[in-house]
């Protein structure tokens, strides 16, 4: 396992920029991740219970770590870090994000010239090594770059994002997401966000029979693989379309299964 090691590294006369970053069992991903950013004057890192050392190459690093104990959920866990962070700016990254030269250039800028107090940014995503140009994962532009007191995260189990008051800017160049390296990371994927999937579309009152999972499967793939052109990234893209067939299917299936336990347990 390699060495990292970050250095205060923005250059006088920029804003503070924080970076603020959930994890848990990240060793692989964590020290590039870290490394890619390290022109940010500060690096806070919530670790929800790793095992396999990402603590300590956070902070051999350079990062402030944060250790909890329980799991309250990808939006709540992210405002933990948020509380923790001081500088004026927030970039906020996953563990298997990376930040390329050119977009930091473009970070800087956007901080310096101040034009909005948000930014949204294109999202260039990979598949067991393929990076993915259509389908809809590109260019999902997200909100990861805001001054701090304007943004926050919202309280979703999953699929949080960042909500910011008024209209954000928009950078050009892409953050790099390095998604489902392999098969054994898809199936871990596939059954955590199928689960919290499911579990917050219950609280939040809906229910699933057999032919709502179905038609809901059915109509990921196609929009994947059709509606926005999967098909134009070859067998790549129809191992995404694939996989939201799945993602899908599972979450309405156990959505299916929360939905007849509700069912059984009022009678």
């Amino acid at each position: 396992m390699g060495t990292y090691r970050i250095t205060q590294k923005a250059p006088a006369g920029h804003m503070n920029l924080s970076v603020i970053i959930i994890t848990r069992n990240e060793a692989h991903n964590i020290g590039d991740c870290l490394a890619s950013v390290a022109f940010a004057n500060e690096w806070i890192i919530v670790d929800s219970g790793s095992t396999d050392g990402t603590v300590g190459i956070a902070r051999e690093a350079g990062a402030q770590v944060i250790e909890t104990s329980e799991w309250p959920g990808f939006g709540p866990q992210k405002n933990r870090a948020l509380a923790a962070a001081r500088g004026e700016w927030v970039l906020s990254l996953d563990a298997d994000e990376r930040v390329s030269a050119d977009l930091r250039d473009e970070i800087l800028a956007a901080m310096t010239e101040s034009r909005h107090d948000a930014y949204e940014m294109p999202r260039l995503s990979s598949f067991c090594g393929r990076f993915i140009r259509h389908g809809g994962w590109y260019p999902d532009h997200i909100v990861r770059l805001f001054k701090r007191g304007v943004g926050s995260f919202s309280d979703s189990l999953v699929h949080e994002r960042v909500i910011v008051k008024g209209l954000a800017g928009r950078l050009r160049q892409p953050l790099i997401h390095y998604s489902y390296r392999n098969d054994e990371d898809y199936l871990r994927k596939l059954a955590q966000y199928s689960s919290l999937g499911a579990q917050q579309a219950f609280s939040a009152g809906k229910r699933a029979g057999f032919r709502t999972t179905l038609l809901h499967a059915l109509a990921a793939f196609l929009r994947c693989y059709v509606i926005k052109c999967g098909f134009l990234d070859g067998k790549a893209g129809l191992m995404v379309a694939l996989c939201a067939f799945e993602t899908t299917y599972h979450k309405y299936f156990k959505l299916m299964l929360l939905t007849n336990k509700g069912k059984f347990s009022s009678k």
